[in-house]
């Protein structure tokens, strides 16, 4: 679901620059405000999770279409809705300035659309309500089902809605959205899956990270797993990569339209993957610990 810029005119690209910047700002303030450190050391290892999973695209059987995770949620349900938000999008700036991976202009749409609706509508809105204060097993699927398929279908959305706004592109609204809604409702379920994977892992091993309940710190193995995890999702994973349009580019050309949706035809090597996720987390990791330390001095 990556934009390109294509598809955005510069007044639209502006705009959603702006609010996106707005958005990771006010996110880092009201991170400083919070009395949560333990969650800090995980934005490294999990953004390198995501950008490694965002560069795995799946085939969608009997459509010729392909997805990869977003991540939002499950960002949003391990670290908190504010880190989520920078966390996912220090991903986003790395694929966009060094993986050719959605478009400079389109970066604030970008933003919006995959990381704003996952996480500070799909998750405090379908989520949590839905998972409760406990989660248990039924009500944790469940939740991370909706959740994740609210969240992509209100991104996918927000693209067909920006690019009508732009008008570059010529893409007929109605029968944009006809095509865009279906193959996201698909890969959101894909998404909610996999989120529900992962959170029954940590809720078995760390429990307080979805509970919000009081620990002294987070056990190492689930920095650790989270890291191999990454790791073994670009070695093993990336030469089945699904070579066929993902659902942004398949709805495009189902409207008769050819354009340019993302910068990268082919999926990611190993070798990109591995280099963008340690400048993944060294991004996050280090706004993370930035942060920390602003708070620290507020504290002081």
């Amino acid at each position: 679901m990556h934009m390109a810029d294509a598809l955005v005119s510069p007044v639209v690209g502006g705009v959603f620059w702006a609010l996106s910047s707005t958005l990771i700002g006010w996110s880092a303030k009201k991170i400083t405000e919070e009395n949560d450190p333990k969650r800090t050391p995980l934005m490294g290892v999990l953004g390198a999770f995501i950008l490694a999973a965002q560069m795995i695209n799946f085939s969608i059987p009997g459509t010729g279409s392909s997805g990869h995770l977003g991540g939002g949620l499950l960002l949003a349900a391990l670290l908190g809705p504010h880190r989520a938000f920078i966390t996912l999008s220090s991903v986003l700036i790395i694929q966009s300035l060094f993986l050719a991976d959605g478009g400079v202009l389109a970066l604030g749409c970008n933003m919006f659309n995959i990381a704003f609706f996952p996480v500070f509508i799909a998750y405090p809105f379908f989520f949590r309500p839905l998972a409760g204060a406990a989660a248990p097993p039924f009500r944790l699927a469940a939740a991370s089902m909706i959740a994740a398929t609210a969240g992509l279908l209100l991104g996918a959305s927000s693209v067909v809605v920006q690019t009508t706004l732009s008008g570059i592109s010529e893409l007929p609204f109605s029968t944009f959205l006809l095509f865009m809604l279906p193959i996201h409702l698909a890969i959101g379920m894909v998404e909610g899956m996999a989120t529900w994977a992962v959170l029954s892992f940590i809720l078995n091993r760390a429990p307080a990270l979805l509970t919000g309940e009081k620990q002294p710190a987070i056990p190492p193995l689930v920095p650790a797993a989270v890291a191999i995890a990454a790791l073994l999702t670009v070695t093993l994973l990336s030469p089945f990569a699904s070579s066929a349009p993902d659902g942004l580019e398949w709805s495009i050309k189902r409207t008769g339209k050819t354009i340019a949706v993302q910068g990268k035809s082919e999926p990611g090597t190993p070798a990109s993957a591995i280099a963008g996720a340690t400048l993944l987390i060294v991004a996050a990791g280090g706004a993370g610990l930035a942060l920390r330390r602003s708070r620290r001095e507020r504290s002081a």
